[in-house]
This record gives C-alpha cells, sequence and structure tokens, in this order.
C-alpha cells in the first residue's frame, strides 16, 4: 500500500511538473492554454521568445518557461450561419439510407469573403453519389459569416469530412497477397 501511494505521489509530482513547464502561448495577443485545435493552415506566423528577463518582465511570470507568439491569418475565424456545425448540417441534408453501404467523402472549402463555402479539392471519395450530393448540399448550404482580417473580410480554408450512414463503419479495403 505505502508503495502504491509512493507511486501515485511521483506520478502526480511529474505530472505537475510537466504542466507547469509548459510555455505561455499568445494567439492574436491574446493569451490561451489550447493550441492542439487550430488547423495548422490557419497560422501565418510564430515566434519563439526565451524565458529571460525580457520576457517575463513583458508578459509576467506565466513566461518562466518562455513564451509562443501565435499570429493567425485572420482576427476573427469564419463561422458558419446554419444551426450546427457545417459538417453536422451537410450530413443532415445527404439523403443516405442506412441500407446503404458506409461511404465517405472528404473536401477542402474555401469560405469566400461574401461568405461562400467553395469546394477546393477532394482529398478523399469512396462512392461517387455520395460525392454528388454532398457537392449538392454544399452549393445549397447556408452563408457563413466570412473571417476577418484588420475589419475586412478574407478568404479562409475548412476540411469537410462526411461518412455515412453515421455510425456505420466502413468495409475494409481490399488487399491482395501474392506468396
Amino acid at each position: 500500500m505505502k508503495r502504491y501511494i509512493l507511486l501515485i505521489s511521483a506520478l502526480l509530482a511529474t505530472a505537475l511538473t510537466a504542466a507547469a513547464q509548459k510555455p505561455l502561448y499568445i494567439v492574436n495577443g491574446v493569451e490561451t492554454e489550447e493550441i492542439a485545435s487550430i488547423p495548422p493552415e490557419d497560422i501565418d506566423n510564430v515566434e519563439s521568445l526565451p524565458a529571460d528577463e525580457e520576457t517575463i518582465a513583458r508578459y509576467g511570470e506565466k513566461a518562466s518557461h518562455g513564451v509562443i507568439l501565435i499570429t493567425l491569418r485572420y482576427d476573427e475565424p469564419a463561422v458558419f450561419m446554419g444551426d450546427t456545425t457545417f459538417n453536422d448540417y451537410i450530413a443532415r441534408q445527404v439523403k443516405w439510407d442506412d441500407d446503404e453501404p458506409a461511404a465517405r467523402i472528404v473536401l477542402r472549402y474555401t469560405v469566400t469573403p461574401e461568405g461562400n463555402a467553395v469546394v477546393t479539392q477532394e482529398l478523399e471519395s469512396t462512392d461517387n453519389r455520395l460525392k454528388r450530393r454532398v457537392l449538392k448540399a454544399v452549393a445549397e448550404a447556408p452563408r457563413w459569416r466570412p473571417a476577418h482580417k484588420d475589419g475586412t473580410p478574407i478568404e479562409s480554408d475548412g476540411v469537410l469530412h462526411i461518412q455515412l450512414p453515421t455510425g456505420k463503419r466502413m468495409p475494409r479495403p481490399v488487399e491482395l497477397v501474392w506468396r
């Protein structure tokens, strides 16, 4: 039992030390805890500041492990004006019965300064019927509030990932093995 408590104490101390040693993240001038959800294509510039006296004087004790300054391509991200996420909205618009085979489509799209979503690249498509239906749903989707940089609407990019029917697993691809 004593060993168990010592092990838990050591793991907790290690976790707290690791958490305490992460740098201060500042995104577009705003301090933030989490940067993993920022799409790499949205990042315009990344600057790393050392944990020196000047950095700590400017940003405070939170900067004692350095500062990562991230500048995004926009000040405000694009926002889909539908009642849910863009992926969920498009999936709801596409008629795909549960008895149909599982299919997936992944598309890259651009939100124009006017707020239209325009498909720019097909990344994956396992069924042409699903592709046609998704492209139609994207063309008929409500407008977005476009991303803004310095008060001006700008283009931004996103990735649409649809797999239907929901919850049904994709079949494994056929593999030929020669012996």
